[in-house]
């Protein structure tokens, strides 16, 4: 797997001060795409162990409330299998802070056991038990929206991902931990 760019102190992709890191590859190709050059999957430098080592060293700051995955696509396979190992030595490291994973798949649809979708792999179950807060659908420009937080298009959802694999139902996330706002949308099981 390659990445086009890691991003230390990010308050623009999730929740707090964060570390994103923006994979490379991706097979979607949504028209305006923000990031198009990060569709090929050799665009930037090899992840290896000491980009990896890197990253959790940008973690450690008490400030950092967590990491971000962005892309291209970290849910294309080929990702997946090298993220998956990354996420486990992150979860170990800093069992405290969160992880936020953009997407333009869909959880109900693309990523979840029985999908008939070119996402689902061997790891993408070990992948989304990791993954605390899922930004996913495509963006559309022709539902482009600049007042959105932390997402470009409408049709985008932010969700907890735990809660909603635990209960069945979507629950959207909302800012903090009010749970009196969550919203319940389709069933997923």
């Amino acid at each position: 797997m390659n990445y086009g760019t890691i991003k230390n102190c990010d308050i623009a992709n999730g929740e707090g001060v964060r570390v994103s890191l923006f994979v490379s590859g991706c097979t979607q190709h949504c028209k305006e795409c923000f990031n198009p050059e990060t569709w090929n999957f050799g665009y930037g430098e090899p992840f290896t162990a000491e980009t990896e080592r890197q990253i959790l060293d940008m973690l450690a700051p008490s400030y950092i409330r967590g990491l971000s995955l962005l892309g291209g696509e970290p849910f294309e396979p080929d990702n997946q299998r090298v993220l998956v190992k990354f996420l486990r030595r992150v979860k170990e490291s800093y069992p405290d802070k969160d992880i936020w994973c953009y997407t333009g798949y869909t959880l109900e649809s693309d990523l979840l056991p029985g999908a008939d979708s070119r996402a689902y792999c061997e790891v993408t179950d070990e992948m989304l038990s990791m993954i605390d807060v899922l930004v996913d659908g495509e963006f559309i420009l022709e539902q482009k929206n600049i007042s959105l937080r932390f997402r470009g298009s409408e049709n985008q959802r932010i969700i907890w991902v735990k809660r909603t694999l635990s209960e069945g139902v979507t629950i959207l996330w909302t800012s903090g931990n009010d749970d009196v706002n969550q919203k319940m949308h389709s069933v997923i099981r």
